[in-house]
């Protein structure tokens, strides 16, 4: 499985939890095996879902200030969480460069969500990227 398609069900697990409340040690053992993940294929879909969920706080505090007539209560949950996975590959994954997370984001909100989200999202992307660079949190890459 390649990191498009580990990220992808990232999302897919990650977007489940924010609909679905419950036991999450118990829908992730379900998922992996309804979507047939092989324990060679976990290891990036599992450091991405421990990673959001451990961080969502600190990734919403950076989202946040950035939506333009948007709150993070009101964002739709699908935009919201391909926000989450791009800008914790952002800020947390030193091996995933800023513009392969944005363009990882394109392609998920391109695939799940709207036109207008699809830019939305590569926007609010852009803004935190640039950030990084013009406040010197980390080197451009």
């Amino acid at each position: 499985m390649s990191r498009r398609e580990s990220r992808e069900k990232a999302f897919m697990f990650l977007y489940q939890l924010e609909i679905q409340k419950g036991d999450a040690t118990r829908q992730l053992a379900d998922f992996l095996t309804e979507r047939e993940v092989g324990e060679n294929d976990q290891e990036y879909l599992l450091a991405l879902v421990e990673g959001v969920s451990n961080q969502k706080p600190v990734l919403d505090e950076k989202i946040a200030p950035l939506l333009k007539r948007w709150t993070i209560d009101r964002l739709p949950r699908i935009d919201l969480t391909i926000l989450r996975i791009a800008v914790y590959e952002m800020a947390f994954r030193p091996d995933i460069p800023a513009n392969v997370a944005i363009s990882e984001a394109v392609h998920l909100a391109k695939k799940y969500s709207s036109e207008e989200s699809k830019n939305y999202i590569n926007a609010v992307l852009g803004k935190i990227s640039q950030m990084k660079v013009e406040t010197g949190d980390e080197p451009a890459r």
